[in-house]
């Protein structure tokens, strides 16, 4: 086995064929590219070292013994879906299928030669490919981090323990041991100097006057200019990153020590804008218990900035299909229609309205390979989508503010007669606020385009709703709603003017 790197990483990359002789040639290639590479002459072993090594290249032989190219890759999508694989095959003649290549996600072939040309264009698009995915995925699991992370560094608690777990959820996300985050007291009397607070670990974890002590000079001049400039400042021990909160007012720094930090770094400024919003949300919160008169304009602000932190991560699902952008605002205005005809409360239409627009937040946890997918869900991939009310739920539970809306995102897909999900409630079980964002969720879903089938015309809509009564839906909340979809055409025209750009036909610029 030879080890290499390419693009700065290291791949591992098999190659499958009962001619010894083609093994041979093809690593001298892998060779000479600096790959990591072990040649394989019979097919059931190459199955098994897959199965208990992970490899990101496999080039197969097609036609082979005892077991032809197309069965190796069969047995080896059960276990291994993500693997990239290409062909060799002896004679175009004997080209695999295309059916093959579609069904077992297969990205290639290529014809043996005596020239490699073809074959070497194959495999270093292969390991772009494969080098872009990793990238991505990294990008995503940090993102997953950074969403797990937010509802703890929102809750109210102490600022030493709020700096320590910032730092805490901070550090993965670019392999560091070493950080601190040195930030300005909350100082209400204006005639005295505010004071620095200070939150270390790893070598930093020490008090703020040892701190200070040990900061050299060229250090202090960093800190000192991502602060005035508020500008990310890279060095070569680790990054200097601002705190800083929308109206441009710095609070501070946190500074991670790490040479890996590059591929993280916009991971590292989208969590630096959560933390610091989180800590003057816990300044904010200090001053309503030291001023009462200010309670509710306070409060009122740490709602608006919790809930623009959660609006981001909604638009952050919105944008990851194209086919639901605007889905959310829109089960609100139907969620709201509903509710005033049945004449509720200004307090529950309120509710509805917060509900059907954060229904869906849970999804911003789920694979795009499953949200996009257009094709029908394996139990696999439906049991990852059903978690989404309760992931919803759980952002939304971590201000108590929120408390009446996380029953309408956590069971807006239970149905009435106790076959839904999470926990099969039925009939009167379920929240009536509940039941109405499922049937505006469910018409709203019916009524727009769709990755995997098109819209619905107004009628089927309406006659699928109908046929849901008893089952699917509360009786009387769809009798209400279909009496409202009479004047359908003018709550489009209604939509269209109180959500902008959000009507099915206009989701381009949603």
């Amino acid at each position: 086995m030879r080890r290499g790197k390419a693009l700065g990483e290291t791949y591992k990359v098999m190659v499958v064929d009962d001619d010894l002789g083609i093994i041979d040639s093809i690593s001298i290639l892998l060779q000479r590219k600096g790959y990591e590479y072990v040649g394989v002459t019979n097919p059931v072993d190459a199955i098994e070292k897959l199965r208990n090594e992970k490899y990101d290249l496999m080039i197969l032989d097609y036609i082979m013994e005892p077991l032809n190219g197309d069965e190796v890759v069969e047995e080896v999508r059960k276990f291994d879906p993500d693997i990239y694989i290409l062909f060799l095959t002896g004679h175009k003649d004997l080209a695999p299928p295309l059916e093959t290549l579609e069904n077992f996600d297969i990205q290639g072939y290529c014809e043996k030669s005596d020239k490699f040309d073809q074959l070497t264009l194959f495999i270093e698009s292969a390991i772009k490919t494969i080098a872009q995915k990793r990238t991505i995925a990294k990008f995503k699991d940090g993102l997953n981090k950074i969403i797990e992370a937010i509802p703890k560094i929102y809750q109210l608690q102490p600022i030493d323990d709020i700096l320590k777990e910032i730092l805490t959820q901070l550090m993965p996300l670019v392999y560091s041991s070493n950080a601190f985050i040195l930030a300005d007291d909350i100082n209400l009397d204006k005639d005295k100097d505010k004071k620095s607070i200070f939150s270390g670990i790893g070598n930093y974890n020490t008090d703020i006057n040892t701190f200070m002590g040990n900061l050299s000079i060229d250090f202090m001049d960093n800190i000192g200019k991502a602060r005035s400039d508020n500008k990310i400042m890279e060095l070569e021990s680790g990054v200097i990153i601002p705190l800083t909160i929308e109206n441009g007012l710095n609070l501070g720094v946190i500074y991670i020590e790490s040479t890996e930090y590059q591929d993280g770094l916009k991971l590292l400024n989208i969590y630096a804008n959560q933390a610091a919003a989180a800590i003057n949300n816990a300044y904010m919160h200090s001053i309503v218990n030291i001023k009462n008169d200010e309670l509710n304009a306070t409060y009122a602000e740490l709602k608006k900035r919790y809930m623009d932190a959660i609006e981001t991560l909604r638009l952050t699902v919105d944008a990851k299909d194209y086919y639901t952008r605007g889905h959310s605002d829109r089960v609100a205005y139907y969620a709201e229609k509903i509710g005033r005809a049945m004449e509720l409360s200004d307090e529950e239409i309120e509710t509805l309205k917060i509900g059907g627009i954060f229904h869906d937040i849970g999804k911003i946890g789920t694979n795009d390979d499953i949200l996009l997918k257009n094709a029908k869900l394996d139990d696999a991939e439906y049991a990852e989508i059903k978690k989404h009310p309760v992931k919803g739920a759980n952002i939304l539970s971590a201000m108590s503010m929120f408390k009446d809306v996380v029953p309408l995102v956590k069971y807006h897909h239970e149905r009435y007669d106790g076959r839904g999900y999470p926990e099969g409630l039925k009939g009167d079980e379920i929240p009536f606020l509940a039941r109405i964002i499922s049937v505006a969720d469910a018409f709203d879903a019916m009524t727009s385009d769709r990755v995997y089938r098109t819209k619905l015309e107004l009628s089927t809509a309406i006659e699928q709703l109908v046929n849901g009564r008893g089952t699917q839906f509360d009786p009387e909340i769809v009798n209400v709603f279909v009496k409202l979809l009479d004047n359908y055409d003018e709550m489009r025209k209604d939509l269209s003017n109180t959500y902008a750009k959000v009507v099915e036909g206009d989701v381009v610029n949603a």
